[in-house]
């Protein structure tokens, strides 16, 4: 699998742009280093990849996204969520390791929102009966970006968001100063109004939620 790796990575590099590099750094607050592939450019590299190559194995998906993950371009983990948004109907209960790994190595919002919705979502709506005891466990962890994925991970859900485990969620990780907590709360009950957006005042007169995260809720509410 390095060939396979390694010919992406190749692929994307001969489009290297400096200047967006560097712009695209600075975006990114200077965490990452980047080849210089804007998100429509990087898709259509992946693509003409995935139809030159084909897709791993699935046995094989491990070691790919991980290999991945180890390489220094942020557009090497982006084309991980790209292969995960193809394969993740593959998903056993054995691949929460790997969406733990990518959650917790090299986090940051770009890649959370997009695992938490598209991949951690998609595992917890596939396999029901975990929700809940990782749910537990990874709020306890206190790792805020698996925390933000509790948070977030029902956005694509609509009519079958489980508002009670949203209200415990929220119920139980409001009472920090954490931005990407706070901002997260706000999201996931900003989203949840497009379905109820009388429980979602309800939430915010109950619970002690910072400023941030009751404004992004009632964003596009009337509220007296």
């Amino acid at each position: 699998m390095e060939n396979y790796v390694e010919a992406l990575y190749q692929a994307a590099l001969k489009h290297q742009n400096e200047e967006e590099a560097i712009r695209l750094s600075n975006y990114m607050r200077n965490q990452f280093s980047f080849i210089g592939l804007r998100a429509p450019q990087l898709k259509e590299v992946f693509k003409q990849h995935v139809k030159n190559h084909g897709l791993p194995a699935k046995e094989e998906l491990h070691q790919v996204i991980t290999s991945l993950w180890e390489l220094e371009e942020r557009e090497m983990q982006m084309a991980g969520l790209l292969l995960l948004d193809l394969m993740k109907k593959q998903f056993t209960e054995k691949d929460l390791s790997l969406l733990k790994y990518i959650i917790t190595t090299k986090p940051w919002w770009d890649t959370i929102d997009h695992i938490a919705k598209k991949h951690f979502g998609y595992y917890l709506e596939k396999f029901p009966h975990t929700r809940q005891p990782i749910v537990d466990r990874w709020i306890a962890s206190e790792n805020i970006w698996l925390i933000r994925s509790c948070i977030l991970f029902q956005l694509g859900y609509k009519e079958k968001t489980d508002v009670a485990m949203l209200e415990d969620i929220i119920s139980r990780t409001c009472h920090t100063k954490e931005f990407f907590i706070n901002k997260a709360i706000g999201w996931a009950l900003r989203e949840y109004a497009k379905q109820d957006p009388e429980k979602v005042i309800e939430i915010t007169n109950t619970y002690p939620l910072s400023n941030l995260s009751r404004r992004e809720a009632l964003k596009h509410l009337k509220v007296d």
